[in-house]
């Protein structure tokens, strides 16, 4: 039988896991910021780029404070906003930079604080923080970064090679067709060939027995004898 002891280990048990879930709760709740696929992006100079941004969170959002930081060799903030709730869209509350525009939406479930940087310059070249603080989830904070790299122009890829391996690839992929084709077409004539050697055999086989007047053939008639 359990004794004392053990019956007071229980309840403590039940405690610790319910203060672990409580402790897991907001992990599995947590704010997430996002930026997209690729953690660097490219530009050409005098044109404008999109740097993305949005965020998730499972128990909504309230009065949320996001703001965009540009370090390179100095860090500033270079716009940063507030967002009510789910039906209004992000408010600017500060803007260090004139090309800069917030071109994000956060109704229907959108949570987009993208923002446009125009007539970019070499100096642009930098990476690009997007902050994001949630004061429903007990100020709970996130954040991403993204690299830009400004460019004088565009790499075009030399896709020469590609190419020829593809029309190698097809190429013998086509031969390969072809030869089966080939093979099944010689194998059906051969098949019809055998066919009527068998038919010619068979014929010149009944034409002999008849002429040799063999069992299971018709045979000359003989007139009858006369005595």
């Amino acid at each position: 039988m359990p004794g004392a002891g053990d019956r007071g280990k229980a309840p403590a048990r039940w405690l610790g896991t319910g203060l672990l879930g409580l402790f897991l709760l907001p992990v599995s709740l947590s704010l997430e910021v996002s930026v997209g696929k690729y953690p660097t992006i490219y530009a050409v100079n005098g044109t404008e780029i999109l740097l993305p941004c949005t965020f998730s969170s499972c128990i909504g959002f309230r009065d949320l404070q996001f703001r965009w930081i540009y370090n390179n060799k100095t860090v500033r903030e270079i716009i940063d906003g507030i967002v009510k709730n789910e039906k209004s869209d992000p408010k600017v509350t500060f803007k260090d930079d004139e090309r800069i525009t917030l071109e994000g939406s956060t109704k229907e479930k959108k949570n987009n604080i993208s923002i446009l940087l125009r007539d970019l310059e070499f100096s642009d070249t930098g990476k690009y923080t997007c902050h994001v603080k949630n004061p429903k989830e007990n100020n709970l904070e996130h954040n991403a970064t993204i690299f830009l790299q400004v460019v004088d122009q565009l790499e075009e890829v030399d896709n020469t090679v590609t190419l020829i391996i593809l029309a190698v690839v097809g190429g013998v992929i086509g031969l390969l067709v072809f030869i089966l084709l080939l093979k099944k077409l010689i194998a059906f004539i051969l098949k019809k060939t055998q066919e009527k050697k068998k038919e010619c055999l068979v014929s010149s086989s009944g034409n002999d027995n008849t002429d040799n007047g063999l069992p299971g053939s018709k045979a000359e008639e003989k007139p009858p004898t006369k005595v």
